[in-house]
This record gives structure tokens, C-alpha cells and sequence, in this order.
């Protein structure tokens, strides 16, 4: 398989985003707005339209175009806190039917099929130097803000308190988030992308006991997902996105299993119990 120069490119790319977008999906899931990757991979399918009619690279207008959503989305729950879910709703709307509309005018469909659902071939050098860079810059702002991203997606009125400038960590997560995801549309899929940055993180929260091991857990988890779903699509010559998404379904269906036998009470515990209730009882 790492014969080929494409897999090769293809397994650099993933495992980035492997590690990138888990780092992402964890504070979109505790500040509650994991929808929030699901109108931005939506929102890059009018880039790629874009792109296939304009003639520039598609990967170029979906990342415009989700940095332009997402700053929309900010916009609209800055100033109408209580309809957030409005805000997901209007701009993953209004993306997507453009979105449909240009795919009728862009020539090839089956290059526009390419981005909706991911593509093992697809990544050129000039995506990896693009990913890697998107990559680093992810990495080093979640190290560098930890404290900061953590505190306002817990909550932002205690991390203003505790002196975080929320409104410029927001805007610089909003505008890594929306590259990562814009980049990732090619290898994993527009359509699918939100699987990578919550399925792994909704595994994590099974294992893990603190934030710091979420972070740790449900990066590794992606990177296993991610290498699995590479090596069944490159195997089985099937779409890329569909394999690591099902790879990551099957991970939370055996954790699910493993973590409910484990925390399940022994019949001595369960006697024990018993005993210690009876005698609280006569006591």
C-alpha cells in the first residue's frame, strides 16, 4: 500500500486530521455546538462549486467559504444568544442550497462526488503542505490555549472572569476550525467530516474522567479510526469517508459493550450492597 506516492499523501493528510479535528470536536462538544462542523462541511460544497466553475482549486473555496460561515454563525449567536441553533440552521441552509445549485453548472460530477463523500487520490502535494500547515497551527493554539479553550467552552462567563479574552479565543478557534474542516472535505468527505471531529470524542467521553483525557484519548482514538478506515477503503476500493466513519461506529459499539460489563456490579458487590443496606436498616 505505501508503495504508491497517492497513499502515501493520502495516510500524511489523515493522520493530520486525525489529530487536528478530534482537538476541535472537543470544544464544539463542550461548548455545545458540534452542529456547528455540520453546517461548515455543508457550507464548503458552494467553495467547491466555486472553484470547479471559476477554475481555481476547489479546497481554496471551501476553506473561504466555511471561514466565512463560520464567522456568520459567531456573528448571529453573538447577537442572538438564545437562537444558536438558528444561526446552524440558516447558514447550513443557505450553503447547501447554493451549493446545490452550483453543482448543476460545474462541469464533471463525478469530481463534485469526489468532495461530498472523500477520496483516497485526491490529495496533491499542495494539499499536504496546506493540511500541514493548517495542522501545526491547530496543534499549537490548542497547547499554547488550553487554559483558555477549555475554560470558555465549559463556560464564558467564568472564563471572563478568570480574565480570558473569550471573544478573541473564539475567533481564532472559529477560524482554525473552519480551515481544518474546509481541508478536510477532500479526503473524508464534506458530508462526512463531522464524523471525525465528534465520533472520536463521543468514544473518549466513555473512557475518560477529565478534559485532559478526553484530549489525549480522543486524539489517539481518531488516529486508530482514521488508519483503519484508510486501509479498508484502500483494500476494498471503497469511499474513504464511509470506511473511517464505520470504523469510529464500531469503536463506540465496543467500548459501549466493554465499559458496561466492566462498570457492572459482581454478585459479591451486589450481596455486599444488600448487607449494608439491611444493616443501616436495624440500625
Amino acid at each position: 500500500m505505501l508503495e504508491f506516492d497517492f497513499m502515501r499523501r493520502t495516510l500524511m493528510a489523515g493522520l493530520m486530521f486525525a489529530i487536528a479535528l478530534p482537538l476541535i470536536g472537543i470544544v464544539m462538544i463542550n461548548r455545545k455546538t458540534s452542529m456547528v462542523s455540520d453546517a461548515l462541511s455543508h457550507v464548503s460544497l458552494t467553495g467547491v462549486g466555486l472553484g470547479l466553475i471559476l477554475g481555481f482549486d476547489p479546497v481554496i473555496g471551501a476553506v473561504i467559504s466555511c471561514i466565512v460561515a463560520g464567522f456568520c454563525i459567531e456573528g448571529i449567536r453573538e447577537k442572538m444568544p438564545q437562537f444558536g441553533d438558528m444561526a446552524v440552521a440558516i447558514i447550513l441552509s443557505a450553503g447547501l442550497g447554493l451549493a446545490v445549485i452550483l453543482a448543476d453548472f460545474a462541469p464533471g460530477g463525478n469530481t463534485f462526488e469526489s468532495y461530498l463523500f472523500g477520496s483516497i487520490s485526491a490529495v496533491t502535494i499542495d494539499n499536504l503542505i496546506g493540511t500541514f500547515l493548517a495542522f501545526l497551527a491547530t496543534v499549537i493554539i490548542s497547547i499554547v490555549l488550553y487554559a483558555g479553550l477549555s475554560d470558555s467552552a465549559i463556560d464564558e462567563t467564568l472564563a471572563r472572569l478568570a480574565g480570558v479574552r473569550v471573544k478573541i479565543v473564539n475567533g481564532i478557534f472559529t477560524c482554525l476550525s473552519a480551515i481544518m474542516i474546509g481541508l478536510a472535505c477532500k479526503v473524508v468527505g464534506a458530508l462526512l467530516v463531522v464524523s471525525l471531529v465528534t465520533l472520536p470524542v463521543a468514544t473518549a467521553l466513555i473512557l475518560s474522567r477529565s478534559y485532559k483525557q478526553t484530549c489525549i484519548i480522543a486524539v489517539i482514538l481518531g488516529v486508530i479510526y482514521t488508519i483503519s478506515g484508510l486501509c479498508f477503503s484502500y483494500y476494498n476500493d471503497v469511499r474513504p469517508g464511509g470506511s473511517i466513519v464505520m470504523a469510529a461506529i464500531i469503536g463506540i459499539v465496543i467500548f459501549l459493550i466493554v465499559g458496561r460489563i466492566w462498570r457492572k456490579p459482581t454478585l459479591k458487590q451486589e450481596l455486599e450492597k444488600e448487607a449494608s443496606k439491611a444493616q443501616a436498616q436495624n440500625a
